[in-house]
């Protein structure tokens, strides 16, 4: 029999589309109708950051009533948030980085957990752990296309998702890394079309979105 590994599990999850968006919300509601627009264009593995009071009831609000989704949580910086996210229903976490003792909580997380590194150092103690897929933060700003081609000959075991910068025009040139698995962004989320509930046009960015790896 074949056992399933928490790697495998978090391949598959950054698999199912080019792009993982990356939703700040409001409240359950607001997270809600966002991630209805995201799955309806193609989007359905969505990260709901941390970020605000609401976040927690929106994860557990779009596990519940978007068919489709694959939940998860972004932003955890500290243990404690694990159980918090995990309780709430996230399938999937996040982190835009791994201290000693966050990388180890990680490590045991009972849902898959995608951290965070911006260097080969980072990246290499994380691999100690039993880490293969890692997110690069802040990709651009850290070297972006340039630094995971580099990273890919020395270190050609490890998958990324790269976040931080990205859009549109960019995602592809990071896409056509092999070992990029997918991209997170959160530009198919104006900030004006959320204020008028233009969830249409959310829908169609979304659509345009995961249609990066046809």
């Amino acid at each position: 029999m074949t056992v399933r590994s928490p790697h495998d599990d978090v391949l598959s999850i950054m698999a199912l589309a080019p792009v993982i968006p990356v939703l700040t919300v409001r409240d359950a509601e607001d997270g809600v109708a966002q991630a209805r627009a995201l799955v309806a264009g193609g989007l359905r593995a969505i990260e709901v950051t941390l970020r605000t009071p609401g976040a927690l009831g929106a994860i557990a609000a779009i596990a519940a009533q978007v068919p489709g989704a694959t939940v998860g949580a972004g932003t955890i910086t500290d243990p404690a948030q694990i159980e918090a996210a995990v309780a709430a229903g996230a399938r999937f976490l996040v982190s835009p980085g791994a201290s000693p003792r966050l990388a180890q909580a990680a490590a045991g997380a009972p849902v898959p957990f995608l951290p965070g590194i911006a260097t080969a150092s980072e990246a290499m103690t994380l691999m100690e752990l039993g880490f293969r897929a890692l997110k690069l933060f802040p990709a651009e700003a850290v070297g972006g296309v340039k630094l995971l081609s580099s990273l890919a000959g020395p270190l050609p075991d490890l998958k990324f998702c790269p976040t931080g910068g990205i859009d549109l025009a960019k995602a592809p040139a990071y896409l056509a890394l092999p070992n990029v698995v997918c991209v997170g962004g959160s530009w198919m989320l104006p900030r004006q079309a959320l204020a008028d509930g233009n969830y249409a046009t959310i829908e169609a960015l979304s659509r345009e979105a995961a249609a990066l790896r046809a």
